[in-house]
């Protein structure tokens, strides 16, 4: 693997479970541009390493998952319409790297996901929520605009009327709110958030990597306009799974009554 561009984010392989950890406790997390560069490049090398089956995101400490872009940095690289194309082209990639992974992604929140927090989570296959965590976008207390990448993936998640609300009122959600809108998809207390993960993702490795990838694609395939779907690759990666050694290996394991061992191939 890559080393990633700052010390402010950690990569760890355990097991068949990748983990990615933004480590800007002291800004509770906050995103920097080398951050967002970094983040790109470790999803990338995660995708590409075949030993990890699951890509879980994290953050630092016990205060923030993320809790946003680092504002810090605004007057430097967001000061300028090219800065700010530069930005925001660095964070598109980032969180197109997650959508695109072949693989099962998984947010790990706990306290604030706030602004690029939730573009982040957003980005991944399931967001699974610490009770105490709180959920907002603050673009309208920033003046920023809001690409129409990034609303529509909100909107995908929670519907038009809840994705209105939250850009509209940018206040902060509490993690039963974020709930019941289909922001995360499980909230658990503090202490059970990390063991539930950790079990959720073991389960996800054991199963078969192809039959994944392919409900990841066609899921994707589904969520675009009519017109833009690609109905033939959606065929292809099913296709692909009946006729991988994995289908066979899962026919032979539920006949002889034993757990399969996919190999994703």
């Amino acid at each position: 693997m890559n080393a990633p561009l700052t010390e402010k984010l950690l990569a760890q392989k355990d097991g068949a479970i990748g983990w990615i950890t933004f480590n800007n406790p002291a800004r509770l997390n906050a995103m920097s541009l080398s951050m967002w560069e970094g983040l790109e490049t470790l999803v990338k090398d995660f995708t590409a390493d075949d030993a990890i089956r699951v890509i879980v995101l994290k953050g630092a400490g016990d205060k923030a998952f993320v809790s946003g872009a680092d504002i810090s940095e605004f007057e430097e690289k967001r000061s300028s319409a090219e800065a700010t194309q530069i930005y925001n082209a660095a964070t598109d990639r980032a969180t197109e790297a997650l959508s695109r992974a072949g693989k099962p992604t998984v947010a790990m929140v706990h306290g604030y996901c706030i602004g690029g927090g939730v573009s982040i989570a957003s980005s991944c296959d399931l967001r699974i929520a610490s009770d105490g965590s709180k959920f907002g976008v603050p673009a309208a207390k920033l003046g920023l605009g809001y690409a129409q990448k990034g609303v529509r993936k909100l909107m995908d998640l929670v519907g038009p009327a809840y994705a209105k609300e939250i850009f509209y009122t940018a206040r902060q959600f509490t993690a039963p709110e974020a709930l019941a809108m289909g922001l995360i998809n499980r909230m658990l207390p503090a202490a059970e958030l990390e063991p539930f993960v950790r079990e959720q993702a073991g389960t996800i490795a054991g199963n078969a990597p192809l039959t994944l990838a392919a409900v990841k694609t066609i899921v994707g395939e589904l969520l675009k306009d009519p017109g833009e779907r690609d109905l033939a690759l959606c065929a292809r990666v099913v296709e692909r799974c009946f006729a991988s050694a994995d289908y066979v290996e899962g026919r032979t394991a539920f006949m002889e009554k034993r757990k399969p061992v996919f190999r994703g191939r």
